[in-house]
């Protein structure tokens, strides 16, 4: 948790009252909307080339001199109906409206298509402004201190500002009343400037005393209490947030421990300055955009901190589900992974404002890095180049990016392309030569022997390069949730030093959005088949094929064992269907009401989304949908599973039955009960790689309590001895 002393707090406190005057008012008085003004209203406007009155956004200011022209304003490149002058700095616009009855008036929404920035004023009161540095007024001939590009014409939403009832009553007039924008180019030199205003009111009543609203208009959200934490980032001066670089915030998180979070409570989780981009590939094409957040220092350089008490670090993501209507895939996923013993991806699900205005329900996440709290492995510098310190750590992938080296094998037949990998901590560019030769070549070693006529065996083959457990796991997560993308892209891998072990590690797990029969396309909405055959099946995915390697590793019948045993021990616990239903079942009552807000921001409800298999009318559906096609796929792969593992490899015995577990399931506390005492007896439990965790001891007792509370959900061997005999082999489950 990271509190800042209350200069700090002042400062953004500044930055953002207006999203206070926002957000703390009730909204649900608002009947409908109506709109007010539009953007082709006739405007009273000015391309100053001198200063303008300091009152001229005022409503007793005498505008009579001014022109006047039907809006929008700008360059004339087809969004404009009045074409301004090649090398305009700024353009001064004006507009009066009548208000009947204030009282009725809740809230109010100025949307805005702009290039590049403005400042607006409701009677002379400023209401919201981006890209204009400093405070007050801007200068006639100041440049807006970025770029940002007209919206609708692109076909994405504008740029929306909220006003409160409270700001209202104090602001707004009963009668006359003047919408004031003044908007800026970045250069006199720019290719195109726009302003295209539109103001919209939230009657409480069924009166229309105004205009209806335009068919694109999508009401504002209020967002007043949570069961998720609340996120507030607010970009300087209004910035518009780019692909890249980051742009300078300042962010709040709202985490209350009584579970119940109100927008005008203090930040008490976080609250600092960040560094904020966009991210993402396919999902960067949708208007719900994700984040990628960098938490700074004044100077904005790194600052590692604790968020949600996780490990401490500086690079965070705010992930957007959007086409995943659940909202939930990958956090589901990540928490499958954790709990299999593997690190995957913290996340917190939360509400988020972001510039004034709610935007929906994200996850808060950490990004795949070296770090000890996250991909445990030994940091990689740049003159580690020699003996045990070039050997790791390495975090590379299969993905889309800048190629750090292409594998000389071809993907799984029949494809006819190579496997191209991406460097990603470190990148490319911040290695030396050296290092990637090392690594290019430990991977295509591995690949080498996964190849050859000997690939099975424990010493010449594959199993020497990778720790096998890994891929297994990895293997089992993507064929259950049956990810499209799963093998081909944002397959994450990595390495720790030959002193730390030195295999070849699969993961962590990312990316699983379009997972979980979220997928119409290449038989992945299907809840049967194997996705290892996705080339044989997807003959059209040119480049992004799957490596050769998994559909090679089922050859291989130690693999299939270990396979099926694996998946029998997770399918007995983290696995069950029981267990995976239940936390469907607590996300979806956890995110009820925010699940309402973020559908009502993203009305996609009903919609086919690129690439939906299911498009169900209602939150519940999505949720119901989910809840079956996980069930069925389970069953598939129960039934089709590679290999065989009777009893999870333990041993008949004939004196099994003397010996009576219960209860078996266990959540924790379980007894042994003999059929004749025992004098000197001893209880071994051991994990399924053999590996032995405790050991009870005991003297003449035909019973015995065994407490595995300190165990985590698996599958347990438990050995009975008798006199040093094994009188007792049994497999002990603990949920």
């Amino acid at each position: 948790m990271l509190l800042h002393h209350s200069a700090h707090f002042n400062t953004l406190t500044l930055l953002l009252g207006f999203v206070f005057c926002v957000q703390t008012n009730t909204y649900a008085q608002i009947d409908h909307w109506e709109t007010v003004v539009i953007e082709t209203d006739v405007w009273s406007y000015l391309v100053p080339d001198a200063p303008v009155d300091s009152d001229w956004n005022t409503l007793s200011y005498d505008a009579g001199t001014w022109p006047t022209a039907s809006g929008g304003f700008g360059y004339g490149d087809g969004d404009d109906n009045t074409v301004l002058p090649s090398g305009t700095i700024s353009v001064y616009q004006r507009i009066e409206f009548d208000i009947v009855d204030t009282s009725e008036i809740d809230a109010a929404a100025l949307i805005l298509d702009f290039d590049d920035g403005f400042v607006a004023y409701l009677n002379g009161v400023e209401i919201s402004r981006v890209l204009m540095d400093g405070a007050g007024q801007p200068d006639y001939d100041q440049l807006a201190s970025g770029l940002h590009e007209a919206d609708i014409y692109d076909g994405d939403y504008p740029a929306q500002f909220t006003l409160s009832k409270v700001f209202l009553s104090a602001n707004l007039n009963l009668g006359t009343n003047v919408l004031c924008i003044q908007t800026h180019n970045e250069s006199a030199g720019s290719s195109d400037l726009s302003s295209r205003p539109f103001l919209f009111l939230g009657i409480n009543s069924t009166s229309t005393d105004y205009d209806p609203v335009l068919d694109w208009f999508v009401p504002p959200v209020f967002l007043e209490t949570s069961k998720l934490p609340i996120v507030i980032i607010n970009t300087i001066g209004g910035a518009s947030i780019l692909d890249e670089p980051k742009v300078s915030a300042f962010m709040g998180i709202i985490n209350n421990e009584s579970g119940l979070n109100n927008i005008a409570d203090p930040f008490n989780e976080f609250y600092g300055q960040i560094g904020i981009e966009f991210r993402g590939a396919s999902s960067g094409t949708f208007p719900k955009k994700a984040y990628g957040l960098e938490t700074r220092l004044p100077d904005s350089s790194n600052y590692d901190v604790s968020i949600f008490d996780w490990p401490s670090d500086n690079d965070w993501i705010l992930y957007a589900p959007y086409s995943d209507k659940s909202l939930i895939r990958n956090v589901l996923t990540y928490k499958l992974g954790n709990e299999m013993g593997s690190y995957a991806a913290r996340t917190e699900l939360v509400e988020l404002i972001l510039n004034g205005q709610y935007v929906g329900v994200y996850v808060f996440m950490e990004r795949i890095k070296q770090n000890p709290g996250r991909v445990n492995i030994d940091k990689l510098e740049f003159i580690d180049t020699t003996e045990n310190e070039v050997t790791g750590g390495y975090i590379y992938k299969v993905d889309r990016g800048v190629v750090a080296w292409t594998s000389p094998f071809l993907q799984a037949s029949p494809a006819l392309v190579y496997t191209k990998y991406q460097m990603h901590d470190p990148e490319i560019e911040e290695m030396h030569s050296s290092q990637l030769d090392y690594i290019e070549t430990y991977v295509t070693d591995f690949e080498t022997a996964l190849d050859g006529p000997d690939f099975d065996d424990p010493v010449d083959g594959y199993k020497p390069y990778i720790d096998l457990g890994s891929f297994i796991d990895f293997m089992l997560v993507n064929e259950m949730s049956k990810n499209i993308d799963g093998y081909r892209i944002s397959t994450y891998l990595h390495k720790a030093r030959e002193s730390e072990g030195g295999k070849l590690i699969a993961g962590p797990l990312w990316d699983f959005n379009l997972a979980w029969g979220n997928s119409h396309y290449c038989q992945c909405g299907l809840t049967t088949g194997w996705k290892i055959h996705f080339n044989e099946i997807c003959t059209s995915a040119e480049d992004l094929n799957n490596p050769f390697w998994w559909n090679r590793f089922v050859e291989d019948p130690e693999f299939n064992h270990q396979l099926n045993c694996r998946w029998q021990e997770l399918r007995a616990t983290i696995f069950h269907t029981d267990s995976i239903i239940s936390f469907i079942n607590e996300m979806e009552l956890y995110l009820a009401d925010a699940a309402d807000r973020n559908f009502e921001r993203w009305p996609v409800l009903g919609v086919y989304l690129w690439p939906n298999n299911f498009i169900g009318e209602t939150y519940a559906e999505e949720m119901d949908y989910l809840r079956t096609w996980i069930t069925d796929r389970l069953i598939w792969m129960d039934e089709n599973m590679f290999g065989s593992c009777e009893d999870l490899g333990l041993a008949i015995d004939s004196k099994k039955n003397s010996v009576h577990l219960y209860p078996n399931p266990t959540t924790g506390k379980c007894r042994l009960v003999f059929n004749e005492h025992i004098q000197t007896g001893k209880v071994e439990i051991k994990n399924t790689l053999g590996q032995t965790l405790k050991v009870v001891s005991f003297v003449d007792k035909a019973s015995i309590n065994l407490n595995l509370d300190q165990f985590a959900p698996s599958v347990y061997i438990l050995n009975v001895y008798d006199e040093g005999e094994l009188i007792s082999n049994q497999k002990l489950i603990r949920q």
